[in-house]
């Protein structure tokens, strides 16, 4: 494999050796009428007989792969192999998948948390409430009273009115940039949370 020179000036390297990568499976070494082994020992002995003094310094290695793996065969052997620039492709791959995945809203009832592309919204205990109980209530408009009603069950003493109920939501909504359009106000209703892509439940059994 090469060794990483990054802080090198070109003159103070040199070239020591080469990696030839070869996507070849057994099948399609079987269709060609020879073997896996038998095109390395081909490459081998060609490579000796163009240089002999590389004889003793050459070595072969077969790249193994889980059976039914996906992928082009070259990629799985530079990956098995751990050649840097495959390595790097495999990990940028990987963070995109998982950026991709954290895209949107994530509500773990479990956890009682709700994560916004990946980020924990940091909602208060009546703020998730407010959304879980709209999320369960799906497609219902669902009236300021109610909410209060429901979600400040038995709290009289600290449970807000009609205008404070919107303060209550306006700060949920600031939580969840991007998403606010995910509680719907509906006008001389009160709020109503319809099924939006972007919004993932968890444990949903609450």
């Amino acid at each position: 494999m090469a060794i990483a020179h990054e802080q090198l000036e070109p003159n103070q390297t040199e070239a020591r050796g080469f990696a030839l990568y070869v996507g070849v499976d057994e099948a399609a070494a079987k269709a060609a009428g020879t073997t896996l082994a038998e095109v390395v020992n081909a490459l081998r002995a060609k490579v000796a007989e163009l240089v002999p003094a590389a004889h003793d310094e050459t070595f072969a290695a077969v790249a193994l792969a889980p059976k039914g793996v996906g992928g082009k065969n070259v990629d799985i052997v530079r990956t098995a192999l751990r050649d840097p620039r495959a390595l790097d492709k495999l990990v940028s791959k990987r963070d995109d998948q998982e950026s991709e995945t954290n895209k949107g809203i994530l509500v773990d009832f479990s956890r009682k948390k709700v994560f916004a592309n990946g980020n924990n919204a940091e909602l208060t205990y009546k703020e998730f409430e407010l959304l879980s109980y709209l999320i369960t209530h799906e497609g219902a408009t669902v009236s300021r009273n109610e909410l209060i009603e429901l979600v400040w069950d038995g709290d009289e003493d600290n449970a807000p009115n009609d205008r404070t109920i919107d303060v209550h939501i306006r700060r949920l909504r600031s939580k969840i940039s991007g998403y606010e359009d995910i509680i719907r106000t509906v006008r001389g209703g009160g709020y109503r949370f319809d099924k939006h892509p972007d919004v993932h439940v968890e444990d949903y059994s609450i």
